[in-house]
């Protein structure tokens, strides 16, 4: 079986400025993260046939999506081929998987993918707002709860508001069946935070210490506050082309060796066949079936901490360690610092650098193969990046090269 994804590569990226709360418009940020992208790939809006966003224009919690397709299209002019804009999809790269599909089946040539928040303003001073499995917000910030249909109105007799709790009792399961504990979760937290001090736009760049992680108040138990990602407001794009051009533009293009996007267990926060794990199980044997690469071949691992749990059962299901050993495997940091095993979310992730939900850490993933990571740079000249986003029901990976 041919993998077609390996039709299409990654010629350019580009971030807005990204930040606690701006306070700019979202449109504006999300189109300084696109005109960047097409820039950095050498290319023009006149050459952009297709555009590519999760969640598209979605009406859930404030502040959850800056932008949809039919904003970024009228504001750029764009002439498109080929569009798709949509929530319900393999996480929140799913949109750059389509990408990579549209590109390989002709339907275009280069395409614009982008993912904008702006969760930090709209935050303003209130409390943060719980996520249902739609997106949609489900309460926070001095209001009150209620249940849209299910799975809702069977958590919330249980004050299971949000994602924090539902991934917190996946988290307990694995704590309960492979003795995982908080200080060896903690250093999730703490790699990120060491790996943020590297990353200019990352929110939290001061250091913190275990004591600090286990001093913090908890969330929803074993969650502490440094297991929960930060709301921000901020933009992030990319390009998908067609490999047989991307070889003419301005960058050596990333190649998509293979991308994991199954979901064959139930699609369900808290009915899986594994509580031990998530969607992104699937995901990643879909990615290991699609390649004769291997998880030692992977220079850098770019993987989605909206919870500290989420990173470390994407390491397990990705093969960089053994299921169940993902607590002894990140306990001290050394294998997952920038000179260890797998280098492990070099741009501080969504725990420090800030939640742009996603799209930040294959932005990061091709910064690191281009050899762009500046302070945070992995030694070693990577060339295999995985870059993972997704949590509970979602869950969508990528597998890049360089040649």
């Amino acid at each position: 079986m041919e993998a077609l994804e390996r039709r299409a590569a990654l010629t350019g990226i580009g971030q807005s400025e990204v930040g606690r709360r701006l306070g700019r418009d979202p449109l504006e940020l999300t189109l300084d993260a696109c005109l960047a992208a097409i820039r950095d790939a050498g290319l023009t809006t006149r050459d952009i046939d297709g555009l590519a966003t999760y969640p598209g224009a979605f009406g859930g919690n404030p502040g959850f999506t800056g932008a949809g397709v039919t904003d970024v299209h009228d504001a750029l002019r764009l002439e498109l081929d080929w569009y798709s804009g949509g929530i319900e999809r393999p996480g929140q790269l799913g949109a750059v998987i389509d990408a990579c599909a549209a590109v390989a089946c002709g339907f275009a040539t280069h395409v614009l993918c982008f993912r904008s928040v702006w969760e930090g303003t709209a935050q303003g001073k209130g409390g943060r707002k719980g996520i249902g499995l739609d997106g949609g917000g489900s309460g926070g910030g001095g209001r009150g709860f209620r249940a849209s249909g299910a799975p809702m109105e069977y958590t919330l007799p249980f004050r299971a508001y949000s994602a924090a709790n539902w991934i917190a009792m996946v988290a307990q399961r694995h704590f309960h069946e492979f003795g995982t504990t908080r200080e060896q979760l903690a250093w999730i937290a703490l790699n990120a935070r060491r790996h943020a001090a590297g990353n200019p736009k990352a929110i939290y760049r001061e250091p913190m210490t275990l004591d600090d992680y286990l001093g913090a108040r908890l969330i929803s138990t074993p969650f502490c506050l440094y297991d929960c990602d930060v709301p921000c407001d901020g933009a992030t794009a990319m390009i998908v082309s067609r490999a047989e051009v991307a070889r003419d533009l301005r960058r050596p293009p990333l190649r998509v060796e293979a991308v994991g996007s199954a979901l064959r267990g139930r699609p369900s926060w808290d009915q899986f066949d594994d509580l031990t794990t998530m969607a992104l199980r699937d995901a990643a044997a879909m990615l290991w079936e699609r390649t004769d690469l291997q998880p030692a071949d992977v220079d850098v691992a770019e993987l989605y901490d909206g919870f500290s749990f989420i990173a470390l059962a994407w390491l397990e299901a990705l093969g960089f360690c053994g299921r169940g050993e993902g607590g002894p495997f990140i306990e001290g940091g050394a294998r997952i610092d920038l000179d260890g095993e797998i280098p492990l979310n070099t741009n501080g992730g969504q725990l420090s650098g800030g939640r742009l939900h996603g799209y930040g850490f294959l932005h990061e993933a091709c910064l690191q193969l281009w050899g762009e990571g500046g302070d945070r740079q992995v030694p070693g000249d990577p060339r295999v990046a995985v870059a993972a986003a997704g949590g509970g029901p979602l869950g969508g990976c990528l597998l890049l090269t360089r040649d």
